[in-house]
């Protein structure tokens, strides 16, 4: 993000840039995104899906919870969170994850070329709440359990291979992945309140079945250089958090997405939105709820996030307003849509189809506030590139 890239410059390049220093102590307000105009303008009344959107776009439900998707014989899993899309000949798959327990697992919604539904069906069972997770470079979905000592299972977004659960990725309470190809690396949230950040590096990239599990260790500010070290015991025998000393904790790691040699991650507990510059070695804050200035906060309750093409990140709340939000490269946040009537739910699962030009997401509980009353959308639009 621009602003917040050159004013890390400018305190790096300083004479401060020292773990216990000023930099850690001071640099934390940085240039955290602050409310503004959005790119797409103010959202409108609720469409017949209870959905507030700006102009030139629009909703539509594709799942719900126990019912059967449109056009095929399959029903919806409850509790739909975390998602990514995939590339199928010309039409696309979106893959959701079930945060329920027992049971959990992962689905998905295939379509064509012209967006519309060609097929749903399981592609993991017999796992435990299944929350959020993330999309590898070779195209399987690394689908998190976030219980505790819960695993990751590598899954076939086609469902024609059997699922693998990768044990070297550690046991802990798993929320989000987020692969990094440039430095072959798959980055992790955890999802308690003092909580790690981790990075699990395979001997072989694109072999998930053995490497190397580390957490981040940084000072106790909110910004400046950060360092890795090895967690001796991934089974989780002794809670991987606290095998580390000095490693650093995060309050509810959700969220996490990569791009351009950046990994985004959320944490619920403190609404903020952190950014890993992974060239550099340092951490700052993109988004912190405390420290908007000149009026009432737009994002709240952060939890799951993405990005498009344009370098915009869409950030997904767990209660506040039940928005998606959207943080600029120019450190603008701003609400992108709102959800009505379901305020006993949360937002999952943000992820854009492979062109950019439809946005899925789910109601995790809908308008019942149960996991049985989930709802899947797609929404369509202008989205800039």
């Amino acid at each position: 993000m621009k602003r917040r890239t050159l004013l890390r410059a400018a305190v790096i390049g300083g004479s401060s840039a020292a773990f216990g220093g000023t930099l850690w102590r001071g640099a934390a307000y940085a240039a955290p995104a602050q409310p503004g105009a959005g790119p797409y303008g103010a959202l409108g009344s609720p469409d017949a899906n209870g959905i507030r959107l700006a102009a030139g776009f629009t909703s539509r439900v594709i799942a719900r919870s126990r019912r059967t998707v449109t056009g095929t014989s399959y029903t919806w899993h409850d509790a739909p969170d975390g998602g990514a899309c995939y590339a199928d000949g010309s039409g696309w798959i979106y893959v959701s994850n079930s945060e329920i327990n027992p049971s959990g697992g992962a689905s998905a919604v295939a379509f064509s070329s012209t967006g519309a539904v060609t097929g749903a069906y399981r592609v993991l069972s017999g796992t435990r709440q299944n929350c959020a997770g993330g999309k590898t470079p070779w195209n399987t979905w690394l689908s998190c359990e976030e219980v505790d000592r819960g695993y990751v299972y590598e899954t076939d977004p086609w469902g024609a291979k059997a699922a693998v659960r990768r044990d070297a990725m550690g046991r802990f309470k798993h929320e989000a992945a987020a692969a990094d190809p440039v430095r072959r690396t798959v980055y992790l949230t955890e999802d308690v309140t003092d909580g790690c950040f981790y990075r699990f590096t395979p001997t072989t990239w694109g072999d998930l079945s053995s490497g190397r599990l580390e957490v981040m260790v940084a000072g106790s500010g909110t910004s400046g250089p950060v360092t890795w070290a090895t967690v001796p015991d991934p089974t989780g025998a002794t809670a991987t958090r606290n095998q580390v000393s000095g490693a650093k904790r995060f309050n509810g790691g959700e969220g996490c997405y990569y791009a351009d040699g950046t990994c985004w991650f959320t944490t619920k507990g403190d609404n903020r939105v952190w950014q890993y510059d992974a060239a550099a070695g340092t951490i700052e804050l993109a988004y912190d709820d405390s420290l908007v200035t000149g009026g009432t906060a737009p994002l709240t309750g952060v939890d799951n996030v993405t990005g498009a093409s344009s370098g915009d990140l869409y950030v997904a709340e767990d209660g506040g307003n039940m928005e998606i939000c959207v943080i600029t490269p120019d450190d603008v946040v701003a609400p992108f849509l709102r959800v009505d009537g379901q305020s006993g739910s949360e937002i999952t699962g943000p992820a854009f189809s492979p062109d950019g030009k439809r946005l899925y997401f789910s109601s995790q509980r809908g308008t019942s506030g149960s996991s049985s009353g989930g709802i899947t959308y797609e929404v369509t639009g202008p989205f800039r590139g």
